[in-house]
């Protein structure tokens, strides 16, 4: 039996003006926006709304944004299709916070405050250290781990085949861009990042993160929500907080998150948040799977359209 499975985006999808349309349309998400500014003490709304563009994508403003906006598009997209059946979630690093809130595991007031807060401890690790990140495109795997253990830098994300994340110390990563073309990549190339996400570098935010989560009053999802670090879901809320707690150093394994849930017999994902970055890498993972992303009042209606019939 056919099954659907939400899937919620990542920091580096955001963009100036995400969710002011579904604001001005649905009152619903105008209250979730009006909400979050409350549990914030700040603007974060007008932030999504108008940028400018480098205070969007500060850490501590693009996480929270994002989270926010996913959970809008959720809610509107619910408002529309009351009787929206999903039987799993998943998302990509930040996501994953997005995708356990949406699934009952934490409160959106405390979804949203654990997400600023880990935004913020991860800009701290970005201001003092001197990180990168670089994609690596079409290169053996075990090529890739080899370059990596000799310019001793960290596999990111394994986003889908063919693209991998490196993540270290700038002057490792310049030197693994420089192995990584050596040794046969298609393309090796520096990311425009504030810092060395999923490395050892954040490891300052992990101990915060950690100690964040220890005092999180959590409830058991729901629905499955598959972790970035495990490519499986987690069991207990104990078990799900160390998840939470590995991934801001560890690796994020997409791919086989993906595949997995294919796998369990998934075959609809809607995505929700800001871009279709999550589209895009499912054609790389399965074809033969359908993706709807909705990100605004346009892709909802179509969304509505293809849900409905």
């Amino acid at each position: 039996m056919s099954q659907t499975a939400l899937l919620f985006a990542g920091q580096g999808s955001q963009t100036v003006g995400m969710g002011r349309d579904l604001c001005e349309k649905f009152p619903v998400c105008r209250q979730l926006f009006d909400n979050a500014n409350t549990v914030l003490s700040r603007d974060l709304a007008q932030i999504c709304f108008t940028g400018p563009d480098a205070v969007l994508t500060q850490t501590d403003n693009a996480q929270p944004g994002i989270f926010l906006t996913s959970l809008a598009c959720l809610t509107a997209l619910q408002s529309q299709i009351p009787d929206l059946k999903f039987t799993a979630t998943a998302g990509l690093s930040l996501g994953e916070f997005t995708a356990l809130t949406s699934a009952g595991a934490m409160t959106f007031e405390d979804g949203l405050k654990l997400v600023q807060a880990r935004g913020r401890f991860m800009q701290e690790a970005c201001d003092s250290t001197q990180g990168g990140m670089a994609s690596i495109i079409n290169l053996d795997d075990a090529i890739l781990v080899e370059v990596c253990r000799e310019a001793d830098v960290d596999i990111a994300n394994l986003n889908c085949p063919g693209q991998t994340v490196i993540s270290g110390a700038k002057d490792k990563i310049a030197k693994a861009v420089e192995l990584a073309k050596a040794r046969g990549a298609k393309r090796a190339i520096p990311l425009p990042v504030a810092g060395a996400y999923h490395s050892r570098l954040m490891a300052g935010a992990q101990q915060k993160v950690a100690g964040e989560l220890a005092s999180l009053t959590m409830s058991d999802p729901r629905v499955p929500v598959v972790a970035n670090v495990s490519a499986r879901p987690g069991g207990s809320i104990s078990e799900i907080k160390d998840l939470l707690t590995r991934q801001v150093t560890g690796t994020v394994r997409w791919t086989e998150s993906m595949q997995w849930l294919v796998a369990q017999g998934f075959t609809r994902f809607i995505e929700l948040g800001p871009g279709n970055v999550l589209a895009g890498l499912m054609k790389r993972i399965n074809k033969d799977v359908e993706v709807i992303s909705v990100n605004d009042c346009a892709t909802l209606d179509a969304a509505v359209i293809k849900l409905r019939g």
